[in-house]
């Protein structure tokens, strides 16, 4: 027991006096150890404070320029979106321009083939490769020609729609980026110390690794802006083409149009004006057949009137003959009933003969007359081909400035 029992520590006066000075000293020390914290903590807070405050106006400041930048391209592209699509529209009416003009051409080309089908209906001598013929071919090259060129311009203009609606995309798509940033962002200015929205989020202070420098930020949007003001001044010229395009055809087709009438005028006026003198002619052959048919019958008459006499002296002739004995003289009335006959004979021979000459010419002006005939027939045709059904069909052609 005396073992497990062991007596205080006894300590002398200076152990006491130097424990007591070196808990003095100690305590001192963190004493002053934790005054100059609690300094060093005051002005800690009041530095970080100050640093937070201006590293917070700093940001605000930062909002706030980034949200000038972000606005002023929002601004930017808002109005290169609004010529985008100003500029769609107008492109859309100029398509529907081309593809009026492309249909007016339909008309004028089936016109133009129909004249030249109807144009094979003429006959004879008048189915002739003349110059409305040549301004009809030319016709149809002409307007074939404006229909390609057309639709070329047509094809281009469709392209060009593709490429402004594209643009007007990632010009949209960027703008409703430039919105969401300026949402978030303006919201972010917003918010104070105190908003009960506020939390914790662990990791977020990093850059994340799918973002983009400033610049090419900027390059991006400027790149937008630039390639819609190129493919927009590219519209403009194509529409430039396309306004002086739909003149000139139409103005070439007119050109045409006129000149191919103005063949057909001609060429009817020369028609019927040939048509006019043969039927003056044939008028005239008519005429000259009914006093040949009347001479022919006088010839005839002159013939037959011969007969009576030719008869009388041959049979006073006759007669003579039986004269008895020494009484058959050869005396002048013999003589002259023999040169009488003779004489008649010889008229009924040249009336004969004037009478074989009459009816040949007769033959020939019948010839004659059905030659003009059928030349006046072939030349109605031609008339009614050219005049009634061509230009009846060309008068209702009418070339439209679109």
């Amino acid at each position: 027991m005396s073992k497990l029992i062991k007596a205080p520590q006894r300590f002398t006066h200076g152990e006491w006096n130097y424990s007591n000075h070196a808990n003095y000293n100690s305590a001192e020390k963190q004493r002053a150890s934790a005054e100059r914290l609690i300094d060093e903590s005051d002005r800690l807070i009041d530095e970080t404070d100050e640093a937070t405050k201006k590293t917070q106006r700093d940001v605000n400041k930062k909002f706030e320029q980034r949200l000038d930048d972000v606005t002023y391209w929002k601004d930017e592209l808002d109005r290169k979106l609004k010529d985008s699509k100003d500029e769609i529209e107008m492109l859309l009416a100029y398509k529907t321009r081309l593809e009026n003009a492309l249909e007016a051409c339909r008309e004028p080309l089936a016109i133009v083939n129909q004249c030249l089908n109807d144009r094979e209906g003429r006959i004879g001598i008048d189915l002739v490769h003349d110059d409305v013929e040549k301004n009809l071919l030319k016709e149809r090259e002409v307007i074939m020609g404006v229909m390609a060129l057309l639709q070329k311009t047509l094809d281009q203009v469709i392209e060009q729609i593709r490429i402004m609606r594209s643009r007007r995309y990632n010009l949209e798509k960027d703008l409703t980026d430039k919105f969401g940033a300026l949402d978030i962002d303006q919201d972010c200015r917003n918010l104070r110390d105190d908003n009960s929205t506020l939390q914790f989020k662990g990791g977020v202070a990093k850059i994340e690794t799918n973002s983009v420098t400033p610049e090419d930020w900027q390059s991006f949007s400027n790149e937008n802006i630039l390639k819609a003001e190129r493919d927009r001044k590219n519209s403009a010229d194509l529409r430039a083409v396309v306004d002086s395009l739909l003149k000139t055809t139409a103005d070439d087709m007119q050109q045409q149009v006129d000149d191919t009438n103005l063949a057909f005028s001609k060429r009817i006026r020369e028609t019927d004006m040939t048509k006019g003198k043969l039927e003056t002619h044939l008028a005239k052959v008519e005429g000259q057949m009914r006093e040949m048919e009347e001479n022919i019958q006088k010839l005839q008459k002159g013939v037959d009137d011969k007969m009576g006499p030719k008869k009388l002296s041959e049979t006073r002739l006759d007669a003579r003959t039986n004269r008895p004995n020494v009484e058959l003289c050869r005396d002048p009335v013999q003589y002259r009933l023999i040169g009488e006959v003779t004489e008649i004979n010889t008229s009924i021979a040249r009336l004969q003969a004037t009478l074989a000459q009459a009816q040949s010419e007769l033959k020939g002006l019948i010839r004659n007359q059905l030659n003009l005939q059928e030349d006046i027939d072939i030349k109605s045709q031609s008339l009614n081909v050219d005049d009634t059904q061509c230009m009846t069909l060309r008068r209702s052609i009418n070339i439209k400035r679109y």
